[in-house]
C-alpha cells in the first residue's frame, strides 16, 4: 500500500458564500421510514486500484484506493447493513478515462460495471467521447437505465433517455431527475456529440413539480453532471429538491452545502470515494438527512472477488500492450491543483520539445491519479491524455495570447457560477503568467512572459496545442484566428513517448509557470 503523510502546502478555497451544515444523524422515529442512497461520479473507467491523494484538515496522504471491485464491495457492505433498502446511482463520466476504455470504445468497462449493482446512471460530458452511436450502444449494454432530461435526438427532438428514475425503496417513493452538461458540444470536440442536442435547465422546475404531483414522489433528488459550482447555483433556481447529487468537477464534499433548503454534495472521482445519503421520511416529507463521504481505501475495503475476476478477464487480452514500459520518472507527478500541476509541466514540455515552438499548452484536464516514481507504462498515457488528438501548431499574436488567458481565467473563476466552463487552468511551457483570480472579467492578467521576455502584443508567437475534431482550420485548441496552422502526423501520446525516451529520469514540479497572486499556493477546489 502506498502511504505517506505530508503537510499541506496550502489550503483549498472554503465553501464561501454557502451555509455548510453538519449532517444530522437520522432520527429513530418509529413511524418514519429510512432510506439510503449511494452514489459515485466520475469513475472515468478506472477499473483497477490506484494511488490516491487524500487531503483534509491540513494534512495530505497517499493510499491505494478505488477500482470497480472495491466500489462494489463497499456497496454490498452497506446493502447488507440496510437489508437492501438502498438506491445506488452513478452521476456520469464512467465509460472514458482509461486505456482499456479508449481502446474498446468503453466496452471494457461494461462487464464489471454491470456487477456493481447500479439502479441508474446520468451520462456525463465524456460519455460521447466515442461518438453518439457508441454511447447509445454502451447504454443498451448496461443493466441499469440511463436518464437525463436534457439530451435530445438532433433530428426528431425526442429525448434520448428518460428524464428521471422512479423507484420505491424501503416503502419510500423516490424520483431522481437527471441533467447533464449542456455545454458538451463546446467542451468536447464538436464531432463527439454530433447527433444529439442539449437543453438548458428551464424544464427542471416543472419536472420536479410533476415528480411530486403526478408520480407521487415523497423524495425528489436531482442528479446532475454540471460541476459543483453550477450545482449550488442551480439549487436556488430549481425549488423543491431535497438533495442535489452533483458530478463532473471531482470535488469532495465531506460536509453538505445547503442552499434554499436543498443539500448539494459531490463524491470525488476515480472510484476513490462513495457518497452515502441517509434520509428519514415521514408523512411524505424528508424530516432528517445525513451525508457521509466514504474513502474507499484498500485499508478499509477489500475487492469483491466476482468483480475482480471480471476485470481480469476483460484486461487480459490488453495487458501486454498496456503494461509496456515507455520511460521512468523520479518524482510524484500529480494533477490535483486548479492552477498548476507537476504532471502538466512535464506534458507541456513534451509537446514543446516535440515541435520546437516557443510555447506549448496542455489542457486543464482534471484526469488522473498520482503517478509514483518509477516506470511509466503505456496505460499511463491515457491517464495523462484521455483522448488522442493530433498535435497542431500555428502562429498567434501576443494580443491573442492575452485574450486567450483572459477567457480561460473567466471560464475557471467567473463570479457567476453559470459562466464557469470546462476544466481547470491550461498549463503552459515556455510561458509564465501572473493573474488575479478575483479581478473583474477581462482584467485578471497581470503579466505574461515568453522565454523570460515580456509579452509583445504585436509580435507573432509559435504555439503548440491540440486539434479538436470538428474545429475550423484557424482554431488552435481554443484560440481562434491562428495563422499558418499545421496538423502534425503524431499526437500527444507520441510526443510524451519521445520525451520519456530522451529524458531517462524525468522530474517535474510546480515551478510557478502560472501564479495567482490572490489565491493559496495550492488550490484543490474550484468552488
Amino acid at each position: 500500500m502506498y502511504k505517506t503523510k505530508l503537510v499541506a502546502l496550502g489550503s483549498a478555497v472554503a465553501f464561501a458564500g454557502c451555509a455548510s451544515l453538519p449532517a444530522a444523524p437520522p432520527t429513530r422515529d418509529p413511524k418514519a421510514r429510512h432510506v439510503t442512497v449511494l452514489y459515485v461520479a466520475d469513475l472515468h473507467a478506472q477499473l483497477e486500484p490506484h494511488p490516491e491523494r487524500f487531503w483534509r484538515d491540513g494534512e495530505t496522504r497517499l493510499e491505494t484506493a478505488g477500482g470497480f471491485a472495491r466500489v462494489a464491495a463497499a456497496i454490498d457492505r452497506i446493502k447488507k447493513e440496510r437489508n437492501g433498502d438502498v438506491l445506488v446511482l452513478d452521476a456520469g463520466d464512467t465509460l472514458q478515462g482509461s486505456a482499456a476504455a479508449a481502446l474498446t470504445q468503453g466496452k471494457a468497462v461494461i462487464p464489471a460495471l454491470n456487477l456493481i449493482g447500479f439502479d441508474g446512471a446520468v451520462p456525463g460530458n465524456w460519455e460521447v467521447a466515442y461518438g453518439v452511436p457508441a454511447m447509445k450502444d454502451r447504454a443498451a449494454e448496461t443493466k441499469h437505465p440511463w436518464f437525463a432530461a436534457n439530451v435530445r435526438d438532433a433530428e426528431s427532438g425526442e429525448r434520448v433517455f428518460a428524464p428521471w428514475l422512479i423507484r420505491e425503496v424501503a416503502g419510500v417513493r423516490i424520483a431522481v431527475i437527471g441533467y447533464t452538461d449542456p455545454d458538451v458540444p463546446l467542451r468536447q470536440p464538436p464531432a463527439y456529440s454530433r447527433g444529439v442536442t442539449y437543453d438548458g435547465p428551464e424544464e427542471l422546475p416543472e419536472l420536479v413539480k410533476k415528480a411530486r404531483e403526478e408520480q407521487g414522489a415523497e423524495v425528489v433528488l436531482l442528479a446532475t453532471h454540471i460541476g459543483l459550482s453550477k450545482a449550488v447555483d442551480l439549487a436556488a433556481k430549481v425549488p423543491g429538491v431535497d438533495v442535489h447529487l452533483s458530478g463532473d468537477t471531482h470535488e469532495r464534499t465531506y460536509e453538505p452545502i445547503e442552499r434554499e433548503g436543498t443539500w448539494i454534495v459531490e463524491p470525488g472521482a476515480f472510484g476513490s470515494f462513495l457518497g452515502r445519503l441517509d434520509l428519514v421520511v415521514r408523512d411524505g416529507k424528508v424530516i432528517d438527512r445525513k451525508w457521509e463521504l466514504i474513502e474507499l481505501t484498500a485499508a478499509r475495503f477489500p475487492e469483491k472477488p466476482e468483480v475482480r475476476r471480471a476485470i481480469d478477464a476483460t484486461l487480459q487480452p490488453l495487458r501486454a500492450r498496456l503494461d509496456e514500459p515507455i520511460g521512468t520518472v523520479g518524482t510524484i507527478l500529480e494533477r490535483y491543483d486548479v492552477v498548476e500541476t507537476s504532471l502538466d509541466s512535464m506534458l507541456a514540455d513534451a509537446l514543446r520539445e516535440a515541435t520546437g515552438t516557443e510555447i506549448a499548452l496542455s489542457n486543464g484536464f482534471r484526469f488522473g491519479s498520482p503517478l509514483l516514481p518509477g516506470v511509466v507504462r503505456e496505460r499511463n498515457l491515457w491517464d495523462f491524455y484521455p483522448v488522442t488528438t493530433p498535435i497542431k501548431t500555428g502562429k498567434v499574436t501576443g494580443r491573442q495570447l492575452r485574450e486567450f488567458w483572459e477567457r480561460e481565467f473567466e471560464n475557471v473563476f467567473a463570479k457567476d457560477p453559470a459562466r464557469r466552463f470546462g476544466g481547470w487552468v491550461p498549463r503552459p511551457s515556455g510561458m509564465t503568467v501572473r493573474f488575479r483570480a478575483n479581478a473583474p472579467r477581462g482584467e485578471r492578467v497581470q503579466s505574461i512572459h515568453v522565454a523570460g521576455e515580456p509579452l509583445d502584443e504585436t509580435r507573432m508567437y509559435t504555439l503548440t496545442a491540440c486539434e479538436r475534431e470538428g474545429d475550423s482550420p484557424d482554431m488552435l485548441c481554443r484560440i481562434p484566428g491562428a495563422v499558418e496552422t499545421e496538423v502534425l502526423p503524431f499526437d500527444a501520446h507520441d510526443a510524451v513517448r519521445r520525451y520519456l525516451a530522451t529524458h531517462p529520469q524525468v522530474t517535474a514540479t510546480r515551478e510557478g509557470r502560472v501564479i495567482a497572486t490572490d489565491l493559496p499556493r495550492v488550490l484543490r477546489s474550484q468552488f
